[in-house]
């Protein structure tokens, strides 16, 4: 089955995609570095060199390069904290709806007033429900609310979203957008790393967070081997 991904750091730490071979593709929108394997993609959100923050990423590049590689199926992990006592560190959550209120989405009609209603498609994941557990209990149809970043959010931030939904990123819906724009099938993963800043009497630092990210990586790889069995 032909399915592209897009993951961030964790997957760059991963020895899973050592052998796949890596290439470069030029787009209207700059270029992007991707590893392919038979009729998989894969995509570093942050790029495979110097890692760039959430604000700094070609996410129109991304997404036009799975488009002009024939892909029509998009299976991202996005990394999130918490903003839901029942979904701790170590959850994975698949998000239904999100929203975006910061910034402006980006979009690749900045010269005209076009484009689908905004949403994310998940059109695979009911088959990654059913086939990934019991090994995987991922919980279904969460909101996710995006802040710019690249910084975390302040605990004054948390306690003003902390009802608009159930986990906190900074990447997801600028994918979401675009995909739905260019005509791609956008399913959402995401694998809760931290609480949410001032959340649960939690603080958190970036120091913290590569040491909660770093704790996860196991079942990120095993996450991932299992997609790549089931998508076989």
């Amino acid at each position: 089955m032909k399915v592209a991904f897009i993951s961030g750091t964790s997957i760059v730490k991963s020895d899973l995609f050592a052998a796949w071979e890596e290439k470069i593709i030029e787009t209207a929108h700059g270029a992007v570095t991707y590893k392919m394997q038979g009729d998989k993609v894969l995509i570093n959100r942050h790029g495979y060199e110097f890692p760039l923050p959430p604000h700094s990423i070609n996410y129109r590049a991304n997404i036009q390069a799975l488009a002009d590689l024939g892909f029509t199926d998009v299976v991202s992990l996005n990394s999130v904290g918490s903003l839901d006592r029942d979904l701790p560190p170590g959850t994975f959550v698949s998000c239904g709806d999100y929203l975006c209120l910061q910034e402006g989405p980006k979009t690749f009609y900045d010269q005209e007033l076009k484009g689908g209603p905004p949403g994310i498609s998940n059109n695979l994941i009911p088959t990654l429900l059913e086939q990934l557990a019991p090994e995987f209990d991922i919980k279904p149809d969460k909101t996710y609310v995006q802040m710019r970043g690249p910084r975390f959010e302040t605990k004054a931030e948390i306690r003003v979203v902390k009802d608009w939904g159930d986990v906190i990123g900074m990447t997801a819906a600028f994918e979401a957008d675009l995909c739905t724009e260019a005509g791609l099938n956008y399913n959402s993963l995401a694998l809760v790393d931290n609480f949410a800043n001032g959340f649960e009497g939690t603080e958190i630092d970036f120091e913290k967070f590569h040491d909660l990210v770093k704790s996860n990586q196991a079942k990120v790889n095993r996450l991932f081997t299992r997609m790549l069995e089931i998508f076989a």
